[in-house]
């Protein structure tokens, strides 16, 4: 149903965006580094319901999306390639702030943990813009169930999400040593995931093709 291009493509969405410093990383990574890795894994258990809550709703509007105006297709093209495109500039541009800075935050219980990774996650826009205007790029109305097609979509979505955010939980403190005392390498992973995200935007920009209307 989903062919393998389209689950690399989504992969590569995925990578680029959980590597580029946004609300929740930085929140995982600043919770993890204050009060360890307990409280980061359960903040990340929030997050991905919250992941799981976008992929629902959006998939639930979507099929009825492509099917009654398949016209804004390329409106959320667009969409999609200008917000890639904002990505790659926000990562490449100088002064960026890192995710591994340490930040003072009090000691909060696993329930409150729980809910403010849910409520990052959802007050999050760059996950929303994910949902509805890059997975969507992805979905090919010819290939079958649009609606399946987006939920599938969407899991590889969730399943890279989490567990890179999984591994900058638990290596949050090597990670912020590591990058400390060599900036370099913390330039060089700018310059490649900007390159990655704007090559992205540059193919989502150019594409021409077209879902043609369901029967």
């Amino acid at each position: 149903m989903i062919t393998t291009g389209a689950v690399a493509g989504v992969a590569a969405v995925a990578l680029g965006m959980v590597l580029t410093p946004g609300p929740n990383m930085i929140y995982l990574v600043s919770r993890s580094l204050t009060q360890g890795r307990t409280a980061g894994l359960v903040s990340l258990s929030g997050v991905a319901l919250g992941f799981l809550t976008y992929l629902t709703a959006a998939n639930l509007g979507l099929s009825v999306v492509f099917a009654v105006v398949p016209g804004l297709y390329l409106a959320v093209k667009l969409a999609g390639a200008c917000y890639l495109g904002w990505l790659a500039w926000q990562t490449l541009r100088p002064g960026g702030t890192s995710a591994f800075t340490r930040r003072d935050l009090p000691p909060e219980s696993a329930r409150r943990l729980f809910g403010m990774g849910l409520m990052t996650c959802l007050l999050n826009p760059k996950i929303a813009l994910m949902y509805l205007s890059l997975i969507p790029q992805f979905v090919d109305p010819e290939a079958g169930h649009v609606m399946a097609q987006g939920f599938l979509l969407g899991g590889v979505q969730v399943l890279v999400g989490v567990a890179v955010n999984g591994v900058f939980v638990l290596a949050a403190g090597a990670i912020a040593a590591f990058l400390g005392r060599r900036p370099g390498w913390l330039a060089a992973q700018r310059y490649v995931m900007g390159g990655v995200l704007g090559g992205l935007a540059v193919h989502l920009a150019l594409d021409t093709s077209r879902p043609t209307r369901p029967a």
